[in-house]
């Protein structure tokens, strides 16, 4: 499977995080691509984006202000098949993409992507009281993932708290 490459520039207002992208991500070369993943989808419902973009409209997140990365580079059919030696280097890569880019928020799709980013044990959907960046907003959402049993409609929450913030 191919890599995915990232959609990132200076100065965004969100830089999206995943795990990692999955077989259809490197397959089709998009972010979020997989049938049953709701990132698109919810990004519309809660007007970060003016409609629904399809995964293979991810670049124009950047026309938005809005990019995407991963905390592991490597495609893999689930995020369990991730070892820690790959978290581990990812972290390393995705705190030096921060710095770099300085994003207002990073926002995390999945409470275990921040887990192992932040290197915390218990975390909580939204904003967090402290960045791990100086100057750089953290946010958490629930993974997109259709493996996700988090109803759509609690998703769909904190995606509107997400907007709420980058809207002040």
């Amino acid at each position: 499977m191919r890599p995915v490459p990232d959609i990132i520039t200076p100065g965004l207002k969100i830089l999206f995080i995943g795990f990692n992208p999955g077989e259809r991500s490197a397959l089709t070369g998009h972010h979020f691509a997989g049938h049953s993943n709701r990132f698109w989808k919810l990004l519309a419902l809660a007007a970060l984006t003016p409609y629904q973009l399809r995964p293979d409209q991810d670049a124009l997140l950047l026309s938005f202000g809005y990019g995407i990365t991963n905390i592991v580079a490597r495609p893999s059919r689930t995020a369990a098949e991730i070892t820690k030696a790959e978290y581990a280097a990812g972290r390393e890569i995705l705190f030096a993409k921060l710095r770099q880019y300085q994003p207002e928020i990073a926002c995390f799709a999945g409470i275990g992507v921040y887990k192992e980013f932040a290197r915390l044990s218990t975390v909580s959907c939204g904003r967090q009281a402290t960045g791990m960046i100086p100057g750089i907003i953290d946010f958490v959402l629930p993974s997109p993932s259709g493996l996700n049993r988090i109803k759509s409609a609690d998703q769909l929450n904190y995606y509107r708290l997400l907007a709420a913030l980058i809207a002040n």
